[in-house]
């Protein structure tokens, strides 16, 4: 079949276009530097002809709270608008593991309003919501820090390898439309900041991580629960140790 990957030369897109495209279907990588821009319209009625399954990984360039909501509010208006006219049969869609348990914070609240213009839509639908992915470690690392001490709230986390999350999207993809969510999480679950002493070490990286339970997460504070699936999530297979000796520039 015909998917088209919204956002597939991004980290997670350009694996799912190459997994999708092992198994026999045509996968078109659709994004602004391959002439498709969902914020304009620029190129989707071309990319969508012909297509069954839309696939959306795309993400915004700014995380300021106006910003943020614009290009997921705009970008989904417009991709939707195009497939109800190519006829599209599934609209799948990324989020976050958690969105509704931090309306406060700007990017979850723009994910939240993401997913209600898909499920308003009446184009079947399939949301996968993920945990973190190991590839953001260290950027998470460097924006917790201060005084050159990594600062980490003492909460459950579950991080996952990117190439297991475009495994799941790419099955949820050809599949039936769940119209509803799954979540997907890493194998392992660890408090937070042990996860970052132990991923610090890993690295050489002689920072210290300071147990903060203020610490901030992309600008909100963190309960227990809030980055973690809940029960009967879909688990990855590649666990951070495996993950980090096969990506030595993750050091």
């Amino acid at each position: 079949m015909k998917i088209v990957v919204i956002g597939g030369t991004g980290l997670i897109g350009s694996k799912l276009v190459t997994k999708l495209g092992e198994y026999g279907h045509e996968a078109l990588a659709a994004a602004p530097n391959t002439g498709v821009n969902t914020l304009t319209g620029e190129g989707l009625a071309e990319a969508l002809t012909g297509a069954q399954v839309v696939v959306d990984v795309s993400n915004s360039p700014s995380f300021e709270r106006t910003a943020v909501m614009e290009f997921f509010q705009t970008s989904t208006r417009n991709l939707l608008a195009a497939e109800a006219a190519a006829g599209v049969r599934h609209h799948v869609a990324v989020s976050v593991v958690g969105t509704e348990r931090m309306p406060d914070n700007a990017y979850f609240a723009a994910k939240i309003a993401q997913e209600q213009l898909i499920e308003k839509s009446g184009i079947p639908f399939s949301l996968v919501h993920s945990t973190q992915f190991y590839e953001f470690a260290r950027s998470i690392a460097d924006g917790a820090t201060a005084d050159g001490k990594v600062h980490v709230a003492p909460v459950l986390f579950q991080p996952i390898a990117g190439d297991d999350v475009a495994r799941a999207v790419g099955r949820t993809a050809v599949g039936t439309p769940l119209n509803g969510r799954v979540e997907v999480a890493g194998p392992e679950e660890y408090r937070m900041d042990d996860f970052f002493r132990q991923a610090l070490t890993a690295w050489g990286d002689p920072r210290e991580v300071v147990t903060d339970p203020h610490a901030r997460y992309f600008g909100s504070e963190l309960t227990e629960r809030s980055l973690v699936p809940d029960d009967g999530a879909t688990l990855g297979t590649i666990h951070y140790r495996d993950w980090l000796g096969q990506n030595a520039t993750a050091k």
